[in-house]
């Protein structure tokens, strides 16, 4: 099938298509990218690691590393002699001291230093000096990764899990639809969609990628719902595609938001991803927001964000 429109160059995702696996976007508008060639840890970022990982996984380390970290330096103390931490039961069992030592490094580790146990002795005081310094250090490194955390401009929006071939006037359009999930106030809310696709050319497999007119390409305040709508006409890639189409072309929707967040004062984008498989044929949005009873607000019911209605299509 010939595709209409004018193909984009230096897209950035290139044109062989053999050289390719899987989508180019994550779902959750990450690229679909592994990276070799390097040692692992010249790989990492580990600011944008620490910054981007989930919250749980993010407070996990942070108390494995603190549970692990005075381990090690309890262990330290316990080898160079419990003798050598005046306070310490030197009659209980061993187990009791070494949960001593434990908590004695706890307590250096946080500067907060109690007074029942100190060290006593050059190597036990050296390494209460060291613990102390790499307590101060590690707090004012995880300070620093909290306030990044929390300072980060992110785009608190959500996209639809499909993307729908639905009735549009008189013929079709492509719509995805995306709303915000937080109490942040958005404006100049900015899409872009683009299409790529696989197909042969020249006896070759080849990515081609188009940019698709929107309807809408900008609106002003994004406080509800907002169904991005490509309209499928003559000039579109997607003019005259049929539902079997969708299903045995690999083809993939690459969509991008900003919007300007006035709290952060900043712009934030998100992007996601649809592959053709998670295109529906044939459907529409139901409407996701109401008015109260006494009509005196709007209702937006995020749960709705994924409902539809599956509908014929001339």
């Amino acid at each position: 099938m010939k595709l209409k429109g004018e193909a984009q160059q230096n897209t950035g995702f290139g044109t062989n298509a053999n050289n390719y696996g899987g989508r180019f976007i994550n779902k959750d508008g990450t690229a679909n990218v592994v990276k070799s060639g390097m040692f692992f840890w010249s790989r990492i970022s580990w600011y944008h690691t620490m910054i981007d990982m989930p919250r749980w996984r993010f407070l996990s380390i942070l108390l494995l590393f603190y549970i692990g970290i005075n381990l090690v330096f309890a262990l330290l103390y316990y080898a160079i002699g419990i003798e050598h931490l005046n306070g310490i039961d030197v009659a209980g069992s061993d187990w009791g001291k070494f949960g001593q030592a434990y908590f004695f490094s706890a307590q250096t580790f946080t500067t907060v230093g109690y007074g029942h146990i100190s060290p006593v002795g050059f190597l036990s005081s050296l390494l209460a000096a060291a613990e102390a310094l790499i307590g101060l250090l590690s707090f004012a490194i995880a300070t620093g990764l909290f306030f990044g955390r929390f300072s980060k401009p992110t785009a608190f929006l959500k996209f639809s899990h499909n993307a729908l071939i639905a009735p549009y006037r008189d013929g079709t359009a492509l719509m995805i639809r995306v709303t915000p999930f937080k109490n942040t106030n958005l404006t100049d809310a900015q899409a872009k969609m683009t299409l790529g696709i696989s197909i042969h050319e020249n006896g070759v497999l080849t990515n081609k990628f188009f940019a698709l007119d929107l309807e809408l390409e900008k609106i002003n305040v994004l406080t509800l719902s907002w169904t991005i709508v490509h309209p499928i006409t003559e000039s579109s890639p997607l003019f005259q595609y049929v539902k079997e189409d969708f299903q045995e072309i690999n083809g993939e929707l690459i969509v991008m938001v900003t919007a300007f967040d006035d709290m952060f004062s900043n712009t934030v984008a998100i992007r996601t991803s649809y592959t053709f498989d998670e295109v529906i044929y044939g459907a529409k949005f139901e409407p996701m927001y109401t008015r109260n009873e006494d009509n005196s607000k709007t209702i937006l019911h995020l749960d709705l964000l994924n409902a539809v209605k599956h509908v014929s299509l001339k």
